[in-house]
């Protein structure tokens, strides 16, 4: 009986061991203490791409002046079929492929790759010859379609929205709902589309504080964060229903062994 309960007592001290080895993989930002967070230094700022919707506001003293400026949904279409007038909403602006818009009374504007004050302070400059010299317009704009999806081993996969136009992949994670107990922490997967449509893979570790000097740190629009599952997962889902019924057995007849041997004993 006792040569029976060694290789399950093996067994037992290698799974304690690979436990706490798992643990030691769970804690984010394991070197904060000894990482220098200078190279983080600076503000981001995200910048106008390709396919990204923008709204617009130009705002005058004179409501009348800027109203060429800021095309809006002003009419709509009733039950028999007669436009009737409403307030709207804000069209939005579609960046097409090469970085584009067409802007009302101004034209064609190049956008992409400004930050949405550089944007701003273009379109203040092209609307100006045509108000009062007197005139300070108020240009605001946003970027309506700034949007990350993460996926994988989270607690809730999904699309998250960026308001602020600043999100940290860290906050993305945290939106979802952070990682699963058996999502890998040291290689989450960062997809990520530059302004020409080239992709780009990059693999960052949550377990090194040096994640926070990384030029990934911040996400961009339509970034796609995937946390793979780690060898624990793996492995469970690779244990089907008979297998699990046998381990139960096993453990059942090391049960009964073990009390067999304690009444031998007594």
């Amino acid at each position: 009986m006792k040569k029976l309960l060694i290789p399950f007592v093996l067994m037992t001290i290698v799974l304690l061991f690979d436990a706490c080895s798992s643990a030691k993989q769970v804690a984010y930002f394991q070197n904060i203490d000894s990482t220098s967070l200078a190279a983080s230094k600076g503000l981001y700022d995200a910048r106008i791409m390709p396919k990204d919707l923008l709204t617009i506001t130009v705002v005058t003293s004179n409501p009348s002046t800027s109203m060429p400026f800021n095309l809006s949904i002003s009419s709509t279409l009733s039950a028999d079929g007669r436009l009737g007038g409403s307030s709207g909403s804000l069209l939005q602006y579609l960046v097409d492929n090469n970085g584009d818009i067409e802007f009302p009374v101004v034209g064609k504007l190049h956008v992409a790759g400004l930050t949405k004050d550089q944007c701003e302070e273009l379109i203040k400059s092209k609307v100006k010859p045509y108000l009062a010299e007197a005139e300070n317009p108020v240009v605001t704009v946003q970027m309506s379609s700034y949007r990350v999806t993460v996926a994988g081993e989270v607690t809730t996969p999904k699309v998250v929205p960026v308001s602020t136009e600043k999100m940290s992949v860290l906050e993305a994670l945290a939106q979802a709902g952070d990682l699963t107990i058996y999502g890998r922490r040291d290689n989450v997967l960062l997809i990520r589309e530059n302004a020409d449509g080239q992709k780009e893979a990059h693999r960052l570790n949550l377990n090194d504080a040096n994640i926070i000097n990384s030029p990934y740190y911040y996400v961009q629009q339509n970034d796609y964060i995937y946390v793979e599952p780690n060898s624990v997962k793996a492995k469970n889902s690779a244990i089907g229903q008979s297998t699990t019924l046998w381990f139960s057995f096993v453990g059942i007849v090391t049960s009964i062994a073990s009390l067999v041997i304690n009444i031998v004993r007594n």
